[in-house]
């Protein structure tokens, strides 16, 4: 078997610049999942507090979509902010280190030697 066969991607020197400069996607399956996971705990929960309370089985169901509409928009709500956050966060690493390597580029040099020695690479 060819050393590279099992890779996930193209090696090159084009192949590797277009991987670096394309956009990132977020993938929605994991927050769908949690979404769905926590949506069906919760709703069960009070879906069974009402049947616990002796309460009609449509005030049950008028409950539980209440429930499920909330929850919907609370963690769609939460994760939109969380993803802004989180985006923000990276471009002022990124502005910060721009302005590094504009101001002290001899330093950035010797971190980024720093970090590839740490990870145990050596030489120029």
């Amino acid at each position: 078997m060819e050393k590279s066969a099992h890779l996930h991607h193209d090696h090159s020197p084009h192949a590797i610049k277009e991987r670096i400069e394309s956009d990132t996607e977020h993938n929605y399956v994991g927050d769908f999942l949690l979404g769905a996971i926590d949506g069906l705990v919760t709703t069960f929960a009070l879906v069974a507090g009402v049947a616990g309370a002796g309460l009609s089985k449509s005030v049950a169901i008028i409950l539980g979509v209440a429930n499920l509409l909330a929850d919907g928009f609370s963690m769609a709500a939460s994760n939109y902010h969380k993803s802004k956050s989180d985006v923000e966060h990276v471009e002022k690493a990124r502005r910060m280190e721009e302005h590094h390597i504009d101001t002290v580029p001899e330093g950035e040099i010797e971190e980024i030697r720093q970090i590839y020695s740490a990870k145990g690479l050596s030489g120029d």
